[in-house]
């Protein structure tokens, strides 16, 4: 592939994004990034049409063009050449975030300081289920016990385990948002102790008159209470602390600054929230509780209804990370979240359109798809189902779903179901429920409708004749057992192997790159699964490119958006155009760091020279170096596609 015709390409992409509306260029393994001004200018299908690009989308802030390993590299290495602002990757993503405002700030930052908090409220919620349902006196009363009978220990250890979490929730959010707005965690976790301190009078008991607490009055007119169960203080708390902090460490001087400067945030931020931001916020946040409830609630399930239905939408554009705090506000002050319990009902509705295609297709592609996304959509991952069905197909598929989750909703509504926890989602979101049985009862006879209609009306309505027909030509070659046209090859790494429509990744789950498969790794070892030549590894160890004799080409591609670690946390064993043996080290992962960094450490093989996979027995354990079981190819059909991608 001569280098005239890299640089046709990257002329043309130029071209068609616009030079004077590109504001930064990068790359990754895969993909040319694009900081653009105007999206719109853009025309899709034009950039599509230009030579060697596979796809594009735009994501992330960024306009991204699909190239394929070995391509990519090359085509920007001429587009430096042309003059335009070239950065690093991690450059790209700070000039990102500072580019970023209004909602969409917003969004990034409250998904920021939200994620590692779900974890810890989702088991307190289990916890509040399983306490509600063993300590129920009728479930004892099954084993002629009674709740009077537990001793007094068991209960103080189960108070610990379901109060714990809500107790200290300003300071876990405070903690959180210090770290997010580059402050010093600990200073952040310190001052939200304070907020929720035993010194102060309890807020809650404050607000109940029968409690015979009263708010400590400052100066005889400011209420100086806790801060528990305020969500918008603590994340307000941080944000301003941790500018606070900056600004100190900028003009303390150094022999100065280790004590003095978390002496000065502590106690600003303690007067400020104690004497002013506290007591403000917390009405304020009381008022939207109120009104969500009140929305919630409306007569004929109507509030539920709309709920339901415009969900989706949310998750689609990215706005559902302000639910996350409305749903943290809820639990704090009333001890349920009816939120997610009506948000709910979309991953059922999901799973009814899954089993609908699968039902009515003849397609064996699509049939896969369709039962790797309902498997992934079962523990609450609905990447697949949204892009490879909802939005693929001509939106009717979309529209039921948005539709008959908007009923399920509406019924719980009506009957006034609600969660006491929440990021659990269809199957485990069950657990969500067991502190009572009629909420239990209610909620599964709800979703299981929401299941059903949906395939119903999917069957009925949405199933387009693309997906109805028979499988092509192309496709219906021979896939059953013609041995000759089939390869096997080792695990790149240890872990559990998953269909590639499962990954979270619209351009690899929706195969752009190539067919293949994933694996969800066990270990950080990752070998090479064939005989061949290295033609690509990346600097930053997270992807690498192999040729065989035989002119098959495959990529190893080590997480998702894991080019944005900058190789922190991999290290690499081959260089380019080196000889390697199947079962050869290609590069060691540290798994818990690269999660840690908020990454999915799941890891891709595409065939990018065009094989076919034929999927056998998914899902079950494979060891790095060894054959895989589960999976054969087979070659590409007519004239080879080799050197498609390098």
């Amino acid at each position: 592939m001569g280098e005239n015709r890299y640089r046709e390409t990257a002329v043309k992409i130029v071209e068609l994004v616009g030079r004077d509306n590109i504001v930064s260029a990068t790359h990754c393994a895969t993909r040319l990034r694009f900081v653009v001004k105007d999206k719109s200018r853009i025309d899709d299908k034009a950039v599509e049409k230009v030579d060697q690009v596979k796809g594009v989308f735009f994501t992330s802030g960024q306009y991204q063009i699909i190239l394929g390993t070995g391509i990519v590299n090359k085509v920007y290495e001429e587009i430096s050449k042309m003059g335009l602002n070239t950065l690093t990757k991690q450059e790209q993503d700070e000039l990102l975030k500072e580019q970023q405002k209004g909602i969409k700030y917003l969004m990034r930052v409250l998904a920021d300081i939200f994620v590692p908090i779900i974890p810890i409220i989702a088991a307190t919620g289990l916890f509040l289920g399983l306490k509600g349902c063993i300590f129920n006196d009728n479930v004892l009363g099954l084993f002629g016990m009674s709740s009077a009978m537990i001793p007094q220990y068991i209960q103080t250890l189960v108070s610990v385990l379901t109060e714990t979490a809500f107790a200290f929730l300003p300071a876990i959010i405070c903690w959180s948002a210090f770290r997010v707005f580059g402050g010093t965690p600990v200073i952040g976790l310190v001052i939200g102790l304070m907020l929720v301190s035993p010194s102060l009078p309890n807020a809650y008991a404050v607000a109940d008159p029968k409690s015979g607490v009263d708010a400590i009055m400052a100066f005889g007119v400011i209420p100086i209470v806790g801060c528990q169960g305020s969500v918008l203080t603590a994340i307000l708390t941080g944000f301003l602390g941790a500018k606070l902090e900056k600004k100190l460490r900028k003009i303390m001087p150094d022999v100065l600054d280790l004590i003095f400067t978390p002496f000065l945030v502590m106690l600003v931020m303690l007067l400020a929230v104690m004497l002013g931001i506290g007591p403000v916020m917390h009405l304020f946040e009381l008022k939207l509780v109120n009104i969500i409830e009140a929305l919630i609630h409306l007569p004929f399930g109507i509030g539920g209804f709309i709920i339901g239905f415009t969900y989706p939408l949310a998750v689609i554009t990215g706005l559902h990370h302000t639910y996350v705090m409305i749903e943290t506000s809820l639990l704090a002050n009333t001890g349920f979240n009816p939120l997610i319990t009506l948000c709910a009902m979309y991953g059922f509705a999901n799973v009814g359109t899954c089993l609908a295609f699968m039902v009515k297709t003849k397609k064996q592609s699509i049939k896969a798809t369709s039962i790797g996304a309902m498997l992934s959509q079962l523990f609450g991952i609905s990447e697949p189902v949204l892009f490879g069905i909802q939005l693929r197909y001509n939106l009717k598929p979309l529209l039921v779903m948005l539709t008959t989750s908007g009923l399920g909703a509406a019924l719980l509504s009506i009957f006034r179901i609600q969660s006491n926890s929440y990021g659990l989602a269809v199957i485990p979101s069950y657990l969500m429920y067991i502190y009572e049985g009629r909420q239990f009862l209610f909620y599964l006879l709800i979703s299981v409708f929401t299941v059903v209609c949906c395939f119903v009306l999917t069957c009925l309505f949405a199933i387009p004749q693309e997906v109805a027909g028979e499988e092509d030509g192309n496709a219906d070659i021979k896939e059953k057992d013609d041995k000759s046209d089939q390869s096997i090859i080792c695990a790149p790494i240890s872990g559990r192997c998953i269909p590639l429509e499962e990954v979270k990744d619209e351009m690899f789950a929706s195969k752009m790159l190539g067919d293949g498969f994933a694996i969800e790794p066990s270990s950080g070892t990752v070998v090479s699964p064939v005989d061949g030549t290295v033609i690509a590894a990346y600097p930053t160890g997270h992807a690498y490119g192999i040729r065989t004799e035989e002119g098959m080409e495959l990529l190893i591609h080590i997480g998702i958006d894991t080019v944005e670690l900058n190789g922190d946390g991999f290290k690499t064993f081959v260089e380019q155009g080196q000889k390697i043996t199947r079962g050869q080290r290609l590069a060691q992962v540290e798994l818990e760091k690269i999660r840690q960094r908020g990454k999915d450490p799941v890891t891709m093989v595409l065939f990018t020279s065009g094989e076919k996979m034929i999927y056998g027995e998914m899902g079950r354990p494979e060891e790095a170096g060894m054959p895989m079981k589960c999976i054969k190819i087979r070659k590409p059909c007519g004239k080879p596609q080799k050197n498609r991608l390098y």
